[in-house]
């Protein structure tokens, strides 16, 4: 079925946010025939200056396994990311199932069945089936060789410390050791020194160098080989050749969902129809024709809420989205989008977030301005929301320019000079400021941040917030009522405004909503009767009385919270 006959447009809700410059996100959430299904939709530039297209591995190695939020938070004092889960794994190691190449060094070989995505020098996104041979050569002939996977059967790898610390453990097993040892590139010949051979697995790999392990019937040959003082040899290519194409990062993925444009319904990979055809939870990365990287997290397996989407129905979305060439990646309960080690979907495994091998981020190396914590200040003097903190993050040594503008555009705060990499804090007002709050402009306020980094790159965000003393000294009699008898909210109003009445449950669901109301400047009530819209006397708990108030000041709201009892 066709994704024209499957979603009926337009979308329930569409929001979109700045994460960072050029990085958004958008959450739909869209009826279909099937139920809701929830898209969360990041969108930003092609690859290049300050943005890359990363893969960050769990614990920064290929065994072990951790949540995408907490591997944006490894990383989150070097670079701000926003990123996805990546490639299928293995769930007794962690090491990942396809490619991951970082700067043309092969930490993990393709899985030459199924898609991987390469990451041009010029940002672009190739999605195609890879494979690498490779051999070893001691004192004997050449013999087949792979890079950081357990030989099965007849076999040899040669282990770096891109796997960890040991080889696995291995019976019957021979391992060779060799330091120094290059990086695992393609094309040239590599040469090691042998140093010393065990057997059994759970060898050191030494920081410099790497370990041969041999399996089965290659075992002897290893060993009869590469007795210490060797020189051994090591040749490793990729077919298509993707380094000299100037493809030097990869990952794994699959299968292929969009190609020229076109949603690709059947792609002939090796994944079994379970894993392709149920309306799962999906992930999925791909690119548009002006360069812009999209990436998709769909959420599943939660009725009522979102009921997933197959393989070819999330291949429609990504097209829908624009998307030209765009893979799959890890599916199901590994579904997980992020951002700066926040998580922006809904993961559909009961425990929350999956422990995965690895996230594919967009990484940005410029100045980073988070969102004020309070979107609106209230310097009306009864001490709710009267002081702002405001942030901002470099990642590298930097020339900073941060300033902090009134409506009238004038600073009530600056700083240029030098900033190490770090994140700084400013509080506004400061309890010695000379700008008082109560003199504030009212009206919005914009915090800017420029930044030229010890590579020359230039880069700029900027937040705004609200100051607005309309609304202020809120309270809610009586804290504990019964429902038939009500509460009332009484606020002060310093100029007139139009105000709304919500009644939240302490969850945040909207029971009742009161108003709109324009009201003048003075003391002002809302009533709340107790009851539901339909009539009925709300259940007995604990709820929140919010009170929201707008004119051209900006907007600014207060909750209180009151119980219902019997």
């Amino acid at each position: 079925m066709g994704l024209a006959a499957v979603f009926v447009p337009p979308a329930l809700a569409s929001t979109t946010q700045a994460l960072m410059p050029g990085v958004t996100y958008t959450r739909q959430v869209q009826f279909t025939s099937h139920g809701p299904v929830a898209l969360n939709v990041l969108v930003g530039p092609r690859p290049g200056g300050l943005y890359a297209l990363r893969t960050i591995l769990a614990g920064g190695t290929l065994t072990g396994r951790a949540r995408v939020t907490a591997m944006e938070k490894a990383v989150s004092p070097t670079t701000t990311v926003a990123g996805v889960n990546g490639d299928l794994f293995n769930f007794n190691d962690g090491h990942p199932t396809g490619i991951v190449m970082a700067d043309n060094v092969i930490k993990s070989p393709p899985y030459r069945d199924r898609s991987s995505v390469g990451i041009s020098s010029t940002g672009t996104l190739s999605v195609a089936r890879v494979a690498l041979y490779g051999f070893w050569q001691g004192l004997g002939s050449r013999r087949p060789v792979t890079v950081n996977r357990t030989p099965t059967g007849d076999g040899t790898a040669v282990f770096t410390s891109a796997w960890g610390a040991k080889t696995p453990t291995l019976s019957g097993s021979v391992e060779t050791v060799l330091e120094p040892f290059p990086p695992t590139t393609t094309g040239s010949l590599l040469a090691g020194t042998v140093t010393a051979q065990a057997t059994g697995g759970g060898t050191p790999i030494p920081a410099d160098g790497a370990v041969l392990v041999s399996h089965g019937s290659q075992a002897p040959k290893l060993q009869a080989e590469t007795p210490p003082g060797t020189t051994v040899h090591v040749q490793l290519v990729l077919t298509p050749d993707w380094p000299t194409a100037g493809i030097g990062d990869a990952f794994g993925g699959g299968p292929v969902v969009v190609r020229k444009g076109k949603p690709v319904y059947a792609a002939g990979e090796d994944f079994l129809p379970s894993q392709i055809a149920p309306r799962d939870p999906r992930t999925g990365i791909g690119q548009r024709k002006n360069g812009q990287i999209v990436m998709v997290a769909v959420d599943g397996r939660r009725p009522g809420y979102s009921v997933g989407l197959t393989n070819f129905e999330l291949a429609q979305a990504m097209v829908k989205l624009g998307v030209v060439s765009g893979s799959a990646l890890d599916s199901g309960g590994s579904t997980a989008m992020a951002f700066d080690g926040k998580l922006l979907n809904r993961p559909s495994d009961p425990g929350g977030e999956r422990s995965v091998k690895e996230t594919i981020a967009l990484a940005y190396s410029g100045v980073y301005v988070p969102p004020p914590p309070l979107a609106t200040i209230s310097p009306n003097g009864d001490g709710v929301a009267e002081r702002q903190t405001l942030t901002y993050k470099v990642v590298r040594q930097s020339d900073v320019t941060a300033e902090l503008v009134d409506p009238t555009g004038a600073n009530a705060y600056d700083f240029t000079g030098a900033r190490a990499p770090g994140t700084y804090k400013v509080t506004w007002p400061s309890q010695h400021s000379s700008h008082r709050l109560a003199q504030a402009a009212l009206g919005r306020w914009r915090w800017v941040v420029n930044a030229t980094d010890d590579l020359a790159r230039e880069s700029s965000m900027e937040r705004s917030f609200w100051v607005n003393d309309t609304l202020g000294f809120v309270s809610v009699a009586p804290r504990s009522a019964k429902a038939r008898r009500g509460v009332v909210a009484r606020f002060r109003l310093t100029h007139p405004a139009k105000v709304v009445g919500s009644i939240r449950t302490r969850r945040g669901a909207l029971v009742r909503k009161l108003g709109p109301f324009k009201l003048g400047a003075g003391t002002r009530t809302i009533r709340w009767n107790g009851r539901y819209r339909s009539g009925r006397l709300a259940y007995p708990g604990a709820y929140v009385f919010d009170v929201f108030a707008t004119n051209a000041y900006g907007p600014v709201d207060v909750a209180k919270p009151f119980t219902v009892r019997r």
